[in-house]
């Protein structure tokens, strides 16, 4: 559902293939629903019933004709049963074996599976947690702090930082009780807490005839509660020695599990430029596209061409790289409340265009946005030369991108990514905590700068005011006398605190404007 679904269809109708949605009562006027060639109902709004019912995608799948079935990402993605029950159907899963995707989804499996395949692993005990006593004394062996991290499932749920011994007992429940519910299971268990860290991802692709490529990294360090906001490629921190020693690495550990598809494997990259194996994501990450941008390859396309047999159609060397690509996830969130998940219908909608500005997005004005799925609505994607005309790119085109009836993460994003550091690229996963308090930068920004924009603003509301006025003019009456016009026009201007006084006064001829914005002229 949503963009991923909108995305793979784009892909497909291109590639001469025919589609077929799924959706549950709550997408019955979905974007993804009216694009296919066809739709299918599969049950109610809750996703249980519709989204993670297997029986039912597998009928819809099989009453239409359908010959694969993609599974995008979340929901049934990296769920081996649902992998196993489409090629039992007699359908071909478009994504990695039943048997990768098992071995991979398990923390502690995969982990052991690294250290076999000569991946860095961080140091920490590979089986789950018994009780809180040998919590304690794996801790004090590893050395604090440390993460307790679930068996199970991915996207940070379960996942608690333990400083020191007296929050372990608190910490090891609460991250049991959050696992259990988000994946029944409550295997726990621990590694040592990297300070700082770095989020990098390498993206592989491998075909069915031991051909593993990887095409570069993604920095996904730019995370709000372990759920990444911003992603780019390449990573600032990533220099082409180190690329190849990450991406080797990456390739290795698909090899050893019998990986075919595309895939990610995620490591974390502390300040000395050493790299420790986190998880894979056996499926297409939302973020994809930055690799995409970067490398003019279709993700989505060679997972169908693989999925259908073909050989990888270029090797490790044919990889070749291509400037800087930034995204932002779009949300249904209000950052001014706690960033609170955000509910209502799209009245108005306008995407930001571009020669270099990409935007996949399942959503269109009246698409409602309700309570059942994740709040991510779209992706701007933006390519430059190098990461600062990357950064420059996207800043504009989420200025230009207009959603209105929900609220959205927008501006907070563009806050991130006008934040000095992030200019700088000097990231890590704690970059929001550490700049941020809530919505707003910590520090304060430049008086110059708050100045000119309200200045913008000003001139901007002023123009448009104008025009309309000149516009209805013919439609005055002209009893009486004229209306006198006024030749000085005052505004104020409030940003957050912060309070400005605009005056424009119209010169002699109206040739000459001077300007005033509190006590500047």
């Amino acid at each position: 559902r949503g963009e991923i679904a909108v995305r793979i269809m784009r892909t497909c109708k291109r590639m001469g293939s025919g589609t077929v949605a799924v959706y549950s009562d709550a997408d019955s006027r979905s974007l993804h629903r009216q694009m296919a060639d066809e739709a299918m109902h599969i049950g109610g709004a809750p996703a249980g019933e519709s989204y993670l019912n297997v029986e039912n995608i597998i009928s819809a799948a099989l009453s239409t004709g359908c010959g694969a079935v993609h599974p995008g990402y979340g929901f049934l993605s990296e769920n081996s049963h649902f992998a196993r029950s489409v090629k039992a159907a007699g359908l071909v899963f478009i994504g990695p074996p039943a048997e990768a995707i098992s071995l991979m989804g398990d923390k502690l499996a995969s982990k052991e599976l690294a250290v076999k395949a000569g991946v860095p692993v961080i140091p920490g005990h590979a089986e789950a947690l018994m009780d809180v006593e040998e919590a304690l004394s794996l801790a004090g062996s590893i050395g604090y702090p440390v993460l307790l991290k679930p068996a199970a499932g991915g996207g940070g749920k379960g996942m608690r930082i333990v400083r020191e011994p007296d929050e372990m007992e608190t910490a090891l429940a609460a991250s049991r009780q959050e696992t259990r519910k988000a994946f029944g299971d409550k295997r726990i268990f621990m590694e040592r807490y990297i300070e700082g860290p770095r989020h990098v991802e390498i993206q592989i692709i491998a075909d069915a005839y031991e051909n593993v490529v990887y095409l570069g990294e993604r920095e996904c360090s730019i995370q709000r509660r372990y759920q990444k906001i911003i992603e780019e490629s390449p990573s600032p921190a990533v220099g082409p020695e180190l690329r190849e020693r990450m991406g080797k690495a990456a390739c290795k550990l698909a090899r050893k599990a019998g990986y075919v598809n595309a895939g990610t494997v995620e490591f974390i990259l502390d300040a000395n430029g050493r790299f420790y194996f986190i998880e894979m994501n056996t499926r297409l990450q939302v973020e994809h596209p930055v690799t995409e941008m970067i490398t003019g390859q279709d993700l989505v396309e060679l997972q169908l061409r693989i999925s259908a047999g073909e050989k990888l159609p270029f090797d490790q060397a044919g990889v070749v790289f291509n400037g800087c690509a930034i995204e932002a996830r779009i949300c249904a969130e209000d950052a001014t409340k706690g960033f609170i998940p955000a509910t209502g219908m799209i009245t108005r909608y306008a995407e930001p265009r571009g020669k270099s500005i990409r935007v996949d997005s399942g959503v269109d004005t009246g698409s409602k946005i309700g309570v059942y799925y994740d709040s991510m609505l779209a992706k701007v994607i933006s390519h430059g030369p190098n990461r600062e005309a990357a950064r420059i790119g996207l800043v504009e085109a989420l200025n230009g991108y207009h959603i209105e009836g929900v609220a959205t993460n927008i501006d907070f994003a563009n806050s991130v990514l006008c934040h000095p550091a992030f200019a700088q690229g000097d990231l890590d996963t704690g970059f929001i905590e550490n700049h941020f308090d809530g919505h707003r930068p910590l520090s304060q920004p430049d008086e110059k700068n708050l100045r000119l924009s309200s200045l913008s603003a000003v001139l901007i509301y002023h123009v448009r005011t104008m025009a309309v006025r000149e516009s209805i003019k013919p439609m005055a009456s002209r009893i009486g006398a004229g209306k006198r016009t006024t030749e000085t026009h005052r505004y104020f201007v409030r940003s957050e605190e912060n309070e400005y006084e605009v005056l424009l006064e119209k010169g002699p001829m109206g040739r000459l404007w001077t300007i005033h914005v509190n006590e500047d002229k």
